[in-house]
């Protein structure tokens, strides 16, 4: 049976729509508390130790498939000569979960839960892996991860010595997981993904069109989960770019460059 990633695991999308597979960085939303902490500064190098503690550690406490599992098999196929993005090399990994998400780190690490890959076609998950590809090349995830670490786990005011990064406890990871569970990214910021996404998939020989069929296969999930207003999945939909407006903007570019629409799966 699949496990349920921990509460305070990180929760990290893709797509920025919220939906039971998107929650994103919002800069602006903890900017007050990072004065705060502005004592408490990073440098690059000490934020590649902290990304790499971080993926390490989700590494662990949750089951990646093996390199034989049919679901890292169908995952490697699909991501075939996406090898890197503005020079940040990528690696991919299934978690077998029950929970319906992806996220990606600063340091190109992307991860797709298995039960994602159960509710979508591999043009769908495409159109996920292009999104959140744009939010790394954009430096949107590495600003996010900056601010999000600064406002949860070094919040006590932990800092470095001699330039090596402050080793993090487990509760302060899962301070900085549901940091980053609670976080957003701007509307402008999605855009800007979902363009690059776009333009990535295009160049590496991926149909674009992966992008407005994700969207689709989102607004169906978010159609499915009912209108009432108090609902979760309705609430975070509320903050994110409109899906229709995503839809029409990546179909119409799609279109206009005569690119042909794949067959549904």
């Amino acid at each position: 049976m699949k496990k349920t990633l921990m509460k305070w695991a990180l929760l990290l999308v893709c797509m920025a729509v919220g939906m039971p597979a998107m929650a994103q960085f919002n800069v602006k939303a903890l900017k007050g508390a990072v004065k705060a902490v502005k004592a408490v500064t990073l440098t690059d190098a000490q934020m590649t130790e902290y990304v790499k503690e971080y993926i390490d550690w989700m590494d662990t406490h949750n089951q990646v498939c093996a390199d034989d599992n049919e679901y890292t098999i169908r995952l490697k196929k699909l991501t075939e000569g996406l090898t890197d993005v503005e020079g940040i090399p990528l690696n991919f990994k299934v978690y077998y979960v029950i929970d319906v998400n992806a996220f990606a780190c600063a340091d190109g690490s992307v991860r797709i839960f298995s039960s994602l890959m159960d509710i979508m076609s591999d043009d769908e998950l495409l159109g996920v892996i292009g999104h959140e590809v744009g939010h790394v090349a954009h430096k949107d995830s590495k600003n996010g991860f900056r601010t999000a670490l600064l406002t949860s786990a070094l919040k006590d005011g932990i800092s470095s010595q001699g330039g090596t990064a402050a080793k993090l406890t487990d509760s302060q990871l899962g301070d900085l997981g549901e940091a980053l569970v609670n976080s957003t990214y701007s509307q402008k910021q999605e855009r800007s993904a979902d363009d690059y996404g776009y333009e990535f998939l295009k160049s590496h020989g991926k149909n674009p069109w992966a992008m407005a069929l994700s969207f689709q296969k989102l607004k169906k999930l978010q159609e499915e989960a009912g209108a009432q207003k108090s609902s979760k999945l309705n609430q975070l939909f509320s903050t994110h770019p409109d899906l229709d407006a995503r839809i029409k903007r990546m179909e119409e570019r799609a279109t206009s460059e005569g690119i042909e629409k794949p067959a549904a799966e």
